[in-house]
């Protein structure tokens, strides 16, 4: 066992840092003392160590706690995606790196714009979320009839789709319209009716995960027309914060 002041010596996190993590659920001690003091052991120091790989890889701390708290979560899993997320990271620092160097070099500023791009970490940092994040949500799409009935699910899925299309046809409307503002929340009772209870946390996840997916945006702009994805992400932004 190790007190909070060794734990911080240990990682480099601040006693402070700590005691919040306690307060928020996010890393308990494995025993408080009848003195008061935080004790930790191996399994929480474990535990640090995947919150502060998650940090590092900038997940916020409620999204790390739903990872953690998840009863299926694999750690042996979990490192093979850090690593290959870090690794992701890793080339995009390369190439910002090597970008910069050249404008150094030449006393020049050349137009290149793609080295910004992180789509492809974020879409990694995505199917990561969508792998973790969300346990309740992710039994109860299990069972229902769907998960069991191809045709019933095919079915299901082209609704879907018909949703993302209506959707297609308001781009002409800004996304907070009263009209599309209605579609969207037609959009959040058909997931909650058919897949899992679609919360707005939930809800806001997936417009996130509408863009930064090119599985999802592919599907939903071939659907909706070019933009719909994009589209739908903004007005279900816009839903979520009201």
């Amino acid at each position: 066992m190790r007190t909070v002041k060794e734990i911080s010596k240990i990682t480099g996190v601040s006693v402070r840092t700590l005691h919040y993590y306690d307060a928020i659920g996010l890393l308990k001690p494995t025993k408080v003392t009848e003195a008061g003091y935080r004790m930790y052991d191996d399994t929480a120091l474990s535990r640090l160590q995947n919150i502060l790989l998650f940090r590092e890889l900038q997940f916020p701390l409620k999204e790390i706690k739903v990872i953690l708290d998840n009863p299926v979560f694999d750690p042996t899993e979990a490192i093979a995606q850090q690593i290959e997320l870090l690794e992701l990271q890793y080339k995009h620092i390369g190439e910002l790196i090597a970008f910069a160097r050249e404008i150094q070099n030449k006393g020049v500023t050349t137009m290149n714009f793609d080295v910004f791009d992180k789509n492809e970490i974020e879409k990694y940092k995505a199917e990561v979320k969508a792998k973790w994040g969300d346990t309740k949500a992710y039994q109860e799409y299990k069972q229902k009839d769907i998960a069991q009935n191809e045709g019933s699910y095919s079915k299901i899925a082209n609704e879907l789709m018909t949703i993302f299309s209506e959707l297609g046809g308001l781009k002409y409307l800004t996304p907070d319209s009263d009209e599309v503002q209605s579609k969207i929340s037609a959009l959040q009772k058909f997931i909650t009716d058919n897949y899992y209870v679609c919360t707005n946390d939930i809800f806001s996840g997936l417009g996130e995960m509408y863009v930064c997916d090119e599985r999802f945006k592919n599907n939903i702009d071939k659907a909706g027309g070019d933009g719909t994805a994009e589209f739908v992400s903004r007005a279900i932004s816009v839903y979520c914060s009201n």
